[in-house]
């Protein structure tokens, strides 16, 4: 089973301390990350997927016990990575675009058509393959994201707002495929919907600061809450106040 160990991580932006001496260890599951906006969630992610580096002497991320700025593209064979924005070429078709993607990634032209296909289907797209990316609806860019991230069967797959602009039928289609995987895989997931996170995380880091506040699974975490139903979004309000749904 493969374990991604976070020691002691640093990290900062000039005089800003973005993030604080974090340190988790993850294995086999899914992963919720919940906080405000400029909590460190972003800047924990970066970090994991080694789009940054951490302070000097700001600890390290570990992939079975290996830095992973030493395995390099041995560790990045096996991470799949959904951002945020929906950076997508317009004019490419949906199979063109994950074409594309599994060269990036390496993977061998005989493997990547079944690839493609298996993917698509996953996030239910199969009949829009031959489609123009301009052409689709948020929704659909947000599931061609996830099916990008799928390439390769990672075992690890890190998602930043993975059901944002899905509808709610959507919505139950990649929490359903994120519980599957998550059997299997690691799997990380910010998001500000947070009905979406609480059914299938098998453990929730709530972050403020750059720090981890504290963790644990949804019916340990909402014991702690001290007024009214205990539910994770009055744990949330208990933690950060404002708006539960408000979460960056």
């Amino acid at each position: 089973m493969p374990t991604l160990n976070l020691q002691h991580l640093n990290k900062h932006y000039g005089k800003k301390h973005a993030l604080k001496d974090f340190s988790f260890t993850f294995q086999n599951g899914v992963y919720g990350l919940l906080g405000p906006n400029g909590a460190g969630k972003s800047t924990l992610m970066n970090l994991i997927t080694d789009n940054l580096k951490p302070d000097k002497d700001g600890g390290q991320v570990l992939w079975d016990g290996a830095p992973i700025q030493k395995l390099g593209k041995h560790y990045r064979a096996r991470l799949g990575f959904m951002p945020q924005q929906q950076e997508l070429y317009a004019n490419m078709t949906a199979q063109d675009f994950l074409d594309y993607l599994c060269a990036l990634k390496g993977i061998p032209k005989k493997s990547a058509k079944e690839e493609i296909q298996r993917a698509l289907e996953q996030v239910e797209l199969s009949g829009d393959a031959k489609g123009k990316i301009g052409g689709f609806s948020g929704g659909m860019k947000q599931r061609l994201l996830i099916a990008q991230s799928l390439l390769g069967d990672p075992d690890l797959i890190v998602m930043d707002e993975p059901t944002a602009g899905l509808d709610p039928k959507q919505r139950v289609i990649i929490r359903n495929l994120t519980d599957k995987l998550g059997q299997n895989k690691i799997i990380l997931i910010s998001t500000h919907i947070i009905s979406d996170i609480e059914t299938i995380a098998d453990q929730i880091l709530l972050i403020r600061e750059g720090e981890l506040l504290t963790h644990g699974t949804v019916p340990e975490l909402v014991e702690r809450v001290e007024q009214g139903e205990k539910t994770l979004e009055n744990l949330y309000m208990q933690y950060y106040g404002g708006d539960a749904n408000a979460v960056g």
